[in-house]
């Protein structure tokens, strides 16, 4: 037989490809002569450029040191490179929520080093890029990640206005220009933005609204961090209501409007940079799992998108989660007594959810 491992991240535990591994070790521990394959996926997110490296021969890793934390302190910075050219970022690298270690800056919080390396690799030589948009900490509108390309706020006189990174609000307040004139050159093979957030910039449903609490903004914050965005709109033009504008603190924007972009669906893309419709073709069995499964799985995610090109291939599918609100799916919780035990040693839980699905599948056959 053969099988397919795709795994989405079990996040807080265990990224995708160490859970893929202990998955696909469990099924051989059972069923040693069966052909295991491990694509451990992503949606755009966390885990995208592991998923990338991990499945792609060729691919390398390219470290970025020092560039701008959310909060301006240094961060190592990393982006993956294609033997096609494609580079590959991803935005939480760099611009995540984690690298603040809890102490949240809702209105100061910065894109900054996650433009530091996409320049890195236009200098690496990079054709195409990819922008993994997720696990922002900032709603900057993307601005800082703009202005490491070289984008500039000019004031009535044309002169460049100072400190925008540090107080970007009175900077937009006091620019009436934004100069792309020393911006760089987006790659010839474009730029697509990779997400499953189809928010527009502004309103009810757009960036600060709705994603702004998750980064610290309160009921002060909120209505500061709406007339920011309406201002970079102002100056910077484009649709700000595009679907997935609101990606990523209005970065989806910010590069939309600003660099040109695209958006595309972040798991379908990553699934086919990793190759997994044509092994799901000659599989016999997909195998699938996160951290909670419940209804939005099967709505825009990693594991719903395997699981819809498991079926277009006629291929079964067997999903496992951690914990989960739909029936049918084997649970890490389950099998260790309890949700605690199950994140204490996912490695462990999941090599015994892989031998437990061969046992039932042995006994089928």
């Amino acid at each position: 037989m053969r099988i397919v491992v795709a795994p989405d991240s079990f996040k807080g535990t265990i990224d995708a490809a160490d859970a893929a591994e202990a998955l696909s070790s469990g099924w051989r521990s059972v069923r040693s002569a069966d052909e295991v394959r491990c694509v451990p996926m992503a949606d755009g997110g966390e885990g995208t450029l592991a998923a990338v490296v991990s499945a792609s021969p060729g691919a390398r890793l390219v470290d970025v040191p020092d560039v701008a934390g959310p909060d301006g302190r240094p961060v190592r910075g990393q982006f993956a490179l294609l033997p096609d050219g494609t580079a590959v970022v991803e935005l939480a690298v760099a611009s995540g929520l984690p690298l603040l270690g809890g102490e949240l800056r809702p209105l100061t919080a910065t894109t900054r080093g996650t433009g530091e390396t996409v320049a890195a690799a236009l200098d690496a030589g990079a054709t195409r890029l990819l922008v993994g948009l997720g696990g922002s900490a900032s709603t900057d509108g993307g601005f800082g990640l703009l202005s490491a390309l070289g984008a500039r706020l000019l004031d009535r006189t044309g002169h460049v206005v100072p400190d925008a990174l540090s107080d970007l609000d009175a900077a937009l307040d006091a620019a009436t220009a934004f100069d792309r004139s020393r911006m760089r050159f987006a790659p010839s093979g474009g730029v697509v933005l990779l997400t499953d957030v189809t928010n527009p910039l502004l309103g009810e449903r757009g960036a600060a609204a709705v994603y702004g609490p998750q980064k610290g903004a309160g009921e002060r914050e909120l209505p500061l961090l709406e007339r920011r965005l309406e201002r970079l709109a102002e100056l910077v033009g484009g649709d700000p209501s595009h679907p997935g504008a609101g990606a990523a603190g209005g970065t989806g924007y910010g590069l939309l409007a600003g660099w040109g972009a695209v958006v595309e669906p972040g798991a379908p893309a990553v699934a086919r940079l990793l190759g997994l419709p044509g092994l799901l073709a000659s599989a016999d069995l997909l195998i699938t799992g996160e951290g909670r499964y419940d209804a939005t799985s099967l709505q825009g995610k990693a594991v719903g998108e395997v699981v819809r090109l498991a079926e277009a291939a006629g291929v079964p599918s067997r999903v496992v989660a951690g914990e989960s609100a739909a029936d049918g799916v084997l649970t890490l919780s389950s099998l260790a007594g309890s949700a605690s035990a199950a994140r204490s040693e996912p490695a462990r839980w999941l090599h015994r959810a892989g031998a437990a699905l061969a046992e039932q599948w042995a006994a089928r056959t």
